[in-house]
């Protein structure tokens, strides 16, 4: 995205400073997905936990900078652990009305079934309403219509060019003006394991295979699937490693590739991705869905999302 502007920097360096230098005028929104391990574990979930550290910094820029909205996104399980009266908490004493809701990226065209809780805020009162789904229930893009013409590739191969054309439109606009493939490079597994999933079916699991090719470790969704007919489960880190939670492609005795991970979150092959294939594989699996970020700000720009006082509908 080389018109749009970029720094690279620790939060932990940003100060008075360094915005004044930086930041020409007040933005009308800030955005963010801080995390907050702190509340994901049983235990006393503080704001001063270490691993909060993220959020609270989040919080130190949005009433340094004082916009007039800010949008949080996190993990669903945040919402239910109770966070949302501790965010508006935090932020009300900086004039901030805060409400949240929760998200489906397959709701919005993502091949994904990825659930996430938006808290947003705003300095004149006003809340935000439901995010409309775009997409009906049973309407949702698929495993296979979102990567179907990837060429196949082996354990270890690197395949950079399209042998198949589109055959869905999600594949057209996720293939529009790129003329090669990057990332679609498939982790070299084990002889013992390609034989131990190859007894897997489309949408199955580690039950369908022999004891005697059973892998010794891995939890109940290790070594799974993605069932083709349907959008992904939440795509991870781990997408290239069947010991992860279900990212076995639906036919072919592997992992996933980055390129593939990409495709399911809804990035368009014209997006490349830099550094390692870890590095990739985190890029990926830690991005809001593109698709689901732009009905998120189309909506935070329309005043006709605005209300007084809104009921939110959770999205199921």
């Amino acid at each position: 995205m080389p018109d749009h502007p970029a720094l690279t920097v620790d939060v932990n360096d940003i100060d008075h400073r360094w915005l004044n230098r930086h930041i020409e005028q007040r933005p009308d929104w800030i955005v963010g997905g801080p995390p907050c391990q702190g509340w994901s574990t049983v235990g006393k979930r503080q704001w001063d936990d270490e691993r909060n550290d993220l959020f609270t910094q989040f919080m130190r820029i949005v009433r340094a900078l004082e916009p007039k909205g800010f949008l949080i996104e996190n993990v669903i399980g945040l919402k239910d652990m109770g966070a949302e009266s501790a965010v508006q908490e935090l932020f009300s004493d900086s004039g901030y009305k805060v409400t949240s809701q929760v998200v489906k990226a397959a709701d919005f065209g993502v091949p994904q079934l990825r659930h996430r809780v938006l808290f947003v805020g705003r300095r004149d009162g006003l809340e935000l309403g439901p995010i409309h789904p775009t997409r009906e229930q049973g309407r949702h893009e698929t495993v296979w219509s979102a990567i179907g013409d990837l060429p196949e590739v082996q354990p270890g191969e690197t395949v950079a060019s399209y042998t198949k054309r589109p055959l869905t439109p999600f594949q057209e606009a996720m293939r529009k003006d790129s003329d090669r493939l990057q990332g679609h490079t498939a982790s070299a597994h084990p002889a013992k394991l390609v034989k131990a999933i190859s007894f897997i079916p489309d949408g199955g699991n580690r039950t369908a295979i022999p004891p005697r090719y059973q892998p010794k470790s891995g939890f109940h969704n290790s070594y799974s699937r993605l069932n083709s007919r349907e959008p992904a489960v939440a795509v991870t880190s781990n997408l290239g490693k069947p010991s992860g939670t279900r990212c076995i492609h639906p036919f072919q005795d592997r992992g996933l590739t980055a390129r593939e991970g990409a495709r399911l979150q809804s990035f368009p092959d014209r997006f490349h991705f830099e550094g390692g294939i870890v590095s990739q594989r985190l890029q990926i699996a830690n991005a809001v869905p593109p698709l689901l970020a732009e009905r998120i700000g189309m909506e935070l720009a329309s005043e006709s999302s605005w209300t007084e006082d809104s009921q939110l509908a959770v999205a199921s």
